[in-house]
């Protein structure tokens, strides 16, 4: 070791942890108490205790502890060029129903630094997993969390034979196992497909640091010549990180960030060239979360495809953030993800039990879509299209009757699926709702604002009632719904998409539709503004322009100076007119969930749809001209 390793001091107990011939670590002896670390709070969960554990090799680790013991154990491992500290916010909202172990890895923060690079290979950091593990929770395994190059050595345990015995649970953050890494890439280059061939290149764009890090003396030397001193920058311009100075003391970036960085880079000289050129076969039973980073500049989402393989036991999580920014500005919400991991995996194993190696991972966890007007037409249809893509659906229609035949239908489809009645133009009805759906089933992944109702009449002869009707559910009852679910989706954190359904007629004129494609207009700047807002949170906005789709709409359409019985002959004029043309809902859902995977902000359905909004942007004097005639 070099002169500034760290050594057991007086204040950190020192437990032992030998190893077995497999390599496994044994039982340490029993942790003697702890004392409490500088700038920790000084009572209850949140107070962090430090003691010290021998790793692979006798090597000290720096381990803090917080919350009661008896409670289940998350053990967190940081990445590089990090400490523990990178934790901070995570195990403070953990700690109150959480036993939370931290520790600096080997050569990082008050542990020790081995010199050779050697010492930095995947088994030994395995191995001062398994002895943390050990000495903090002898005889009941943990749930590790783990990030960046703390995930990719916490792969090397997991996969490690009879790891199933130590680990209950492991969620992994932006850090691949590299053998893993390695299938994958060798997949890809012998299917060369042009989507492979992307994800090859688009990976090795976001990995160009790894080849200055094998680059002799450029590395270090970038650490110690401006890049340690300009880290806070770096982390608040690329990734929106703020520099957080707590009690005095740096909490991050740490204040022996540069040595950290420097030794760190023998993480990668040891062990990325071997694993990606020769990699094994490393699979798992121990159930795995990969939380998967959006904005992640380093790890892209592909290099998870495939993970099942290796993984069977998989949930998969979504959160919009950056690489630290994930840990460092939303670490409440990486907390909850952890806590309900963990939730159901110690719901699955009595209390005091080994884990059971037959059992099956709980149900993961489903996403949700909410449709409003699903009592049929577009919004049924596209009820039953997240149902076909497994996602659970819940349904409102002013008519509850045919919302609940809407989820016998999804049911069919094998859907968790719900059905409530709800006048969306009644914003605290909707607000009252919205809480019923995160209360019982969830905040929801989709929400699709599709309620709607139709109304012919020029300008003059619209009555204020008329408009007043019109708005009130077109327009309104979209903002209820963007708000109400809009802000639980915000307030969760992992993004979400919203769908608002506007219309042909909010780019087409026409005389005869002062009121609806005012309604629609409005929709369709509303969904660009929200969509404008909602970005920073992960949140998608889709507007829908449907042109003339068979629906039942038109046979509850009203017309301003008609009476009853002209308006009767009227409704049945255009749903002929709509029969005829026969464009099924079906479509336009099969757009809609489209549209939501790809996060498009625009989406036309319909040749009509598709004609007028190309005119509109060619020639908008023509349009203005056909609005003048009465085609209906």
């Amino acid at each position: 070791m070099t002169p500034d390793a760290a050594t057991p001091d007086d204040a950190a107990p020192t437990v032992r942890a030998t190893t077995t011939p497999d390599g496994t670590p044994a039982t340490p002896a029993a942790i003697t108490p702890d004392a409490t670390s500088a700038g920790a709070t000084s009572a209850g969960a949140g107070a962090v205790r430090r003691s010290t554990v021998l790793g692979g090799g006798g090597l000290p680790l720096a381990v803090h502890q917080q919350g009661d013991p008896a409670h289940p154990t998350v053990l967190l491992v940081h990445g590089y060029p990090d400490t523990h500290r990178v934790w901070d916010d995570v195990a403070a909202a953990l700690a109150g129903d959480h036993h939370v172990v931290r520790y600096d890895v080997r050569g990082a923060g008050g542990s020790g630094h081995p010199e050779r690079t050697r010492d930095y290979r995947l088994e030994l950091l395995a191995d001062d997993l398994f002895a943390v593990a050990d000495a903090v929770s002898p005889g009941r395994p943990v749930h590790v969390v783990a990030h960046d190059w703390g995930s990719i050595q916490s792969w090397e345990a997991v996969t490690r034979p009879g790891a199933r015995d130590r680990i209950a649970s492991y969620t992994s953050i932006s850090g691949p196992c590299l053998d893993h890494i390695g299938h994958w890439a060798r997949h890809r280059l012998t299917r060369p497909t042009p989507r492979h061939l992307a994800q090859l290149l688009g990976q090795a764009a976001h990995s160009w640091y790894i080849v200055a890090f094998h680059l002799p003396g450029l590395a270090p030397a970038a650490w110690q010549h401006g890049l340690g001193r300009r880290w806070d920058t770096v982390l608040r311009v690329v990734e929106g990180v703020r520099a957080r100075p707590e009690d005095g003391e740096r909490a991050h970036p740490q204040s022996t960030l540069v040595g950290d960085a420097v030794r760190g880079i023998s993480l990668y000289r040891a062990n990325m060239l071997p694993r990606l050129l020769r990699p094994g076969q490393r699979p798992t039973d121990i159930p795995v979360q990969v939380v998967t980073l959006t904005r992640d500049n380093y790890v892209s989402p592909a290099l998870t495809e495939g993970l099942e393989r290796w993984a069977p036991q998989l949930w998969r999580r979504t959160l919009p953030a950056g690489h630290w920014a994930a840990l460092l500005e939303k670490g409440s919400t990486v907390a909850r993800m952890v806590r309900e991991f963990v939730a159901q995996q110690e719901s699955a194993r009595p209390e005091g039990t080994q884990p059971d190696r037959g059992a099956v991972l709980p149900p993961r966890p489903r996403r949700l879509a909410v449709v409003t007007g699903a009592g049929g037409g577009i919004g049924r249809a596209t009820a039953l299209a997240f149902a076909e893509e497994g996602m659970a659906v819940v349904v409102c229609d002013l008519d509850l009757e045919a919302a609940s035949r809407t989820v016998e239908l999804a049911r069919l489809l094998g859907a968790d699926a719900h059905a409530y009645q709800v006048d969306v133009s009644d914003g605290a009805a909707v607000d009252a709702f919205a809480a019923k759906v995160a209360a019982e089933h969830g905040v929801p992944d989709v929400v699709v604002n599709n309620a709607g109702i139709g109304h012919s009449g020029t300008f003059l002869a619209t009555t204020e009632a008329e408009w007043k009707r019109v708005l009130d559910v077109n327009l309104w009852g979209v903002i209820h719904g963007c708000r109400a679910f809009g802000t639980l989706m915000a307030e969760r954190g992992e993004g979400g998409h919203i769908v608002n359904l506007a219309s042909a007629a909010a780019y087409l004129p026409s005389r005869m539709l002062a009121a609806y494609a005012t309604s629609k207009a409005a929709v369709s700047m509303l969904s660009d503004c929200l969509r404008a807002e909602l970005a920073d949170s992960g949140i998608g906005v889709t507007a829908i322009y449907p042109g003339i789709v068979n629906t039942g709409i038109t046979r509850s359409t009203t017309f301003s100076g008609l009476d009853e019985a002209a308006q009767s002959a009227q409704r049945q004029k255009v749903s002929g007119m709509y029969a005829r043309r026969n464009f099924p809902p079906e479509k336009v859902a099969a757009a809609i969930v489209r549209a939501v995977r790809r996060d498009r902000p625009f989406v036309p359905v319909t040749v009509e749809a598709r004609a007028a909004r190309l005119i509109g942007r060619i020639s908008p004097g023509l349009l203005r001209t056909a609005a003048r005639f009465n085609l209906g």
